[in-house]
């Protein structure tokens, strides 16, 4: 099942790349909070993979950053599609190449298989549960071997309402920048978490975070060698939002140092 689904998560990908390649927005709104943007692309996005993850696999949902959750119904099974029509949309929308497209299949709980591609950067990431993770050219994936937090090079992201929040991620990032080799803030966490598979990154950590931001990622840096773990090292869940993923090498350094970091009372 898994490589069939796959399959239809590429098709569905490859058509919002093209759809998305060369667009550039027009219809910039926000969502309630000023830095939490959407473009009429997003739309246009998620409508197309909607549209063909229905036509492959009629019955099962879908659940995506614009329109929630739909599909499924009568007859509907435990699968649920989890789909981010465009992943760094503010980078998207000034007109910055680092978003991307990401789209998970979940299934009774565990996330089966994901894409992501970033069709301004030609970058592909691809994995199914116990079939490894490969890039666009069907290469496997693999995490970096660097094995201290001091040479290790992370990245992280901070919620839209940063500005009014206690638990921005402020603090944990001045302190890890002062720990870590280095610490960088790219703007698409699905991307994040590729770039820790293919062993561009090192390590990364976010709070926050939404479902259709972590799906496909979290299982393309398991299969290319990684580990992800929410903050405390216990069981992640997309649905919770917090996330550290690492090389393995790095990651009970980083979770101790995220320990480590006083938090304001909310």
């Amino acid at each position: 099942m898994s490589s069939e689904m796959l399959g239809v998560a590429r098709a569905a990908a490859r058509a919002a790349s093209e759809l998305l390649r060369d667009a550039r927005p027009a219809d910039v709104r926000t969502k309630g909070n000023p830095t939490d943007l959407v473009t009429e692309w997003d739309l246009r996005s998620e409508e197309l993979i909607r549209r063909i993850l229905a036509e492959h696999t009629p019955g099962v949902a879908v659940l995506g950053e614009e329109a929630g959750q739909g599909g499924g119904g009568a007859g509907a099974t435990d699968q649920c599609w989890i789909v981010d029509p465009i992943d760094g949309t503010v980078n998207f929308a000034h007109g910055l190449p680092i978003w991307a497209i990401s789209i998970g299949l979940e299934v009774a709980g565990k996330i089966e298989v994901g894409v992501v591609c970033a069709p301004q950067l030609g970058w592909w990431f691809e994995a199914s549960r116990g079939g490894g993770a490969r890039d666009g050219t069907g290469a496997p994936l693999r995490v970096s071997a660097v094995g201290r937090l001091a040479q290790a090079m992370l990245s992280t992201g901070f919620p839209y309402d940063r500005a009014t929040r206690p638990d921005n991620n402020f603090a944990e990032w001045d302190h890890l920048q002062r720990r870590a080799g280095a610490c960088r803030r790219l703007g698409a966490a699905s991307l994040d978490l590729c770039m820790v598979a293919r062993g561009w990154i090192d390590g990364y950590w976010e709070r926050h975070l939404k479902p259709w931001d972590t799906a496909a990622g979290v299982l393309i840096v398991a299969e290319a060698g990684g580990v992800v773990t929410n903050w405390t090292g216990g069981r992640a869940d997309i649905y919770e939002g917090s996330v550290v993923a690492t090389n393995g090498g790095i990651h009970q350094e980083l979770i101790a140092e995220l320990g480590s970091v006083r938090r304001p009372v909310t």
